[in-house]
């Protein structure tokens, strides 16, 4: 269902301030804090005494102390110490490898001998201070898979989001998909139209008018195992599109770094990184709202749909043109756990 041996974001460091956090990843209870030197760790949401959920203790003097019974636990998953108690030799909890990059905590929820930094997706923008970025979470209640789905094939903008971003002129626009190394591509663009009302803010934020036509793009990046990057934007009619020079156009990333939690359910980092105006708080804020009103959105639809395939789990589905980049993005998905079983049973 889920690949294990790779990057996943887990929380935000926000999340983990000022005490534990449990998550599920993968099928994985996991408990997420910092420890010695405020570096993260990640351990088995799970007390090696009693079995408590280790989410439910405390931080003291940067270890990690189960909320039970005062049993304190190392960053390795070894036992240190429990008043009046000898917890030396209680058997280790299973740890897992975290980075902290780019402004998220990253797990690898599979065999952490093969957990490697240099295999984490690059966000440029991440790193650079011409970049703004406002985002947020929401726990969706389908299978991760229908999320991709969703993100590769922007058709149902015109339908979900008709008072937002959507418009007549994306499902008449003509879909291309490519391929790039294990990224898989899915493209639109659409010339000489009026901006939606989303767009329409954006316009005014980078100050430019708003009420003339505009050329819009829309380019979704899936990169494994479920991270899907869409570059979108518009300009001016006629000053170059895509291609524009940014005193002509208001552009950004859409970012969805999606997590399974188990089959039917996920964690949904979402969020926008822009390259106008990336100062303006009040803009990020702004933005963001926008943002979160629409992909609450998409959230409704995919719960439903998810209660849909489970009660008629039979039915076959229709594939068409415009499900290109989502049926592509699952080959990959499914040669990475096809990967995975060959080498000895890690996928679920």
């Amino acid at each position: 269902m889920f690949p294990k041996n790779t990057w996943y974001v887990a929380c935000t460091p926000d999340e983990i301030e000022t005490k534990p956090l449990g998550r599920q990843i993968c099928g994985e209870r996991m408990v997420f804090y910092r420890g010695p030197g405020g570096k993260v760790a990640a351990l088995e949401d799970f007390c090696p005494h009693r079995g408590a959920p280790l989410s439910l203790g405390f931080i003291r003097d940067e270890q990690l102390v189960c909320g039970y019974h005062g049993l304190e636990m190392g960053c390795d998953g070894k036992t240190i110490s429990m008043p009046c108690q000898r917890v030396r030799g209680f058997p280790a909890i299973k740890s897992f490898p975290v980075i902290e990059r780019y402004g998220f905590i990253w797990v690898w929820p599979g065999d952490s001998g093969e957990a490697d930094p240099a295999k984490l997706h690059h966000l440029a923008w991440a790193e650079s201070s011409d970049w703004a970025y406002g985002g947020g979470l929401y726990h969706i209640k389908c299978d991760y898979r229908l999320m991709i789905d969703n993100l590769m094939d922007l058709t149902h903008e015109t339908y979900v989001h008709s008072t937002s971003i959507g418009q007549k002129e994306i499902d008449e626009a003509p879909v291309n998909t490519r391929f790039e190394a294990e990224e898989v591509i899915t493209s639109r663009f659409m010339e000489n139209i009026m901006a939606p009302p989303f767009w329409k803010m954006a316009l005014r934020g980078n100050d430019l008018p708003d009420d003339q036509p505009v050329d819009r793009w829309q380019i979704c990046h899936f990169t494994p195992p479920s991270h899907v990057l869409i570059e979108v934007g518009v300009a001016l009619a006629g000053k170059g599109g895509y291609h524009a020079d940014p005193e002509y156009k208001a552009s950004a990333i859409v970012v969805d770094f999606i997590t399974p939690e188990t089959e039917t359910t996920h964690w949904y980092f979402w969020g926008m990184a822009r390259n106008f105006k990336p100062h303006d708080e009040e803009l990020t804020t702004s933005i963001r709202h926008g943002q979160g009103n629409v992909f609450a959105e998409d959230r409704e639809m995919l719960e439903q749909q998810q209660a849909n395939l489970l009660k008629y789990p039979d039915r076959k589905l229709l594939m068409l043109n415009i499900d290109a980049g989502g049926v592509q993005s699952r080959r990959i998905i499914e040669r990475m756990l096809a990967g995975e079983r060959d080498v000895g049973g890690m996928a679920r």
